[in-house]
């Protein structure tokens, strides 16, 4: 038994921290919880977030948010990809202009991002986008898909589009599903055929891609409002997170397995939830492809990112409770996968 682990350890050293054989790329996807400009943009449910709203959203606290922001981003990946975060979706977005604001903000500024971002119908101005290292990725192709909602009258219900992007992740084609799906507002049942729909959504574009190209490497991320276990990603995603269950075309899930330990991103009324995930396609599991293959999942859940004291002490940092403004992070932690590839 102790050899055995041994052996373990060292190949794993040598996978790890032998960087001239092998390189680690990290991918991952943070929920920015409410980034709002503090202007009043019309037909926006925006009002909360200006300075004559109920949270007095003014300059100061937008710069400290952006701030932050950017400072968790620095940081997420380098555990094990000593560049840091590659390509990260986001969510919560008031528009793109948030976004060049973020990315221009001194502790990510040197990282060179850029940006992939459409306005989404959803009513409250929030949105899906995507930054990328300009240095490690480049964009080839993106598109935003629409997910159409009906409630019970058949008036349209708006939410977040999915967004799609592909390029070369190191020279390699690489494909990036970023979707935020309907909340539980409402309760979880009542509101679960929203999240089969943007699940469907997602899963129209992997057939797709999988049609053009068997082999495709895919990552799905996003705040799917959803666990690893809720029939919007097994059923509908067609998302398994045991890989001896893949079956052909299945997506794999590796969040399932931090789930099943009792791990969350994000917390509500002492229970915590993996809403926030990053699934992947097979061929980035099979050695018979060449190029980038998934190594490990993992929840950024800093001690920085927590709170330090309370009744909430624990959970995720945010900005605001109700309208108290906290002054930190997010009310979700963010996610991510180590790619790893010989050199």
């Amino acid at each position: 038994m102790r050899i055995s682990l041994l052996i373990y350890l060292v190949i794993n050293s040598v996978i790890l921290f032998s960087q001239k054989e092998y390189k680690i790329a990290a991918v991952g996807f943070y929920n920015l919880e409410n980034l709002f400009d503090t202007l009043d943009t019309p037909d926006v449910r925006d009002t909360e977030f200006t300075p004559d709203g109920g949270k007095v959203w003014n300059g100061t606290k937008y710069e400290e948010k952006l701030g932050n922001l950017a400072y968790v981003i620095s940081t997420m990946g380098k555990e094990k990809a000593a560049a840091g975060i590659s390509v990260l979706g986001v969510s919560e977005v008031e528009n793109v202009t948030v976004l060049e604001d973020l990315i221009e903000q001194p502790a990510i500024k040197d990282m060179e991002f850029g940006i992939v971002h459409y306005d989404s119908p959803d009513e409250r101005g929030i949105d899906v986008g995507l930054l990328y290292r300009k240095n490690h990725f480049e964009v080839l192709n993106s598109k935003s898909y629409y997910v159409d909602l009906f409630g019970e009258t058949q008036d349209t219900n708006y939410t977040r589009d999915v967004l799609l992007v592909s390029g070369l992740l190191d020279k390699e084609e690489m494909h990036f599903i970023v979707g935020h799906w309907p909340s539980r507002s409402g309760g979880e049942k009542r509101s679960e055929p929203g999240r089969v729909m943007a699940a469907e959504v997602c899963r129209s574009i992997v057939d797709s891609l999988y049609t053009v190209d068997p082999n495709a490497k895919i990552v799905v991320m996003g705040d799917l409002n959803d666990n690893p276990n809720n029939i919007s990603i097994t059923e509908h995603l067609k998302a398994a997170y045991k890989q001896k269950e893949l079956r052909y075309k299945d997506l794999f899930n590796p969040m399932g397995e931090l789930y099943r330990k009792g791990l969350g991103s994000n917390a509500w009324r002492d229970s915590w939830s993996l809403f926030d995930q990053t699934v992947i396609s097979k061929p980035l599991l099979e050695n018979k492809n060449n190029g980038y293959k998934f190594f490990k999942a993992q929840i950024h859940a800093e001690q920085f990112l927590k709170q330090p004291i309370g009744q909430y002490k624990g959970y995720p940092y945010r900005t605001f409770v109700g309208n108290a403004y906290q002054g930190g992070y997010s009310d979700h932690f963010p996610v991510y996968v180590y790619l790893i590839k010989e050199t």
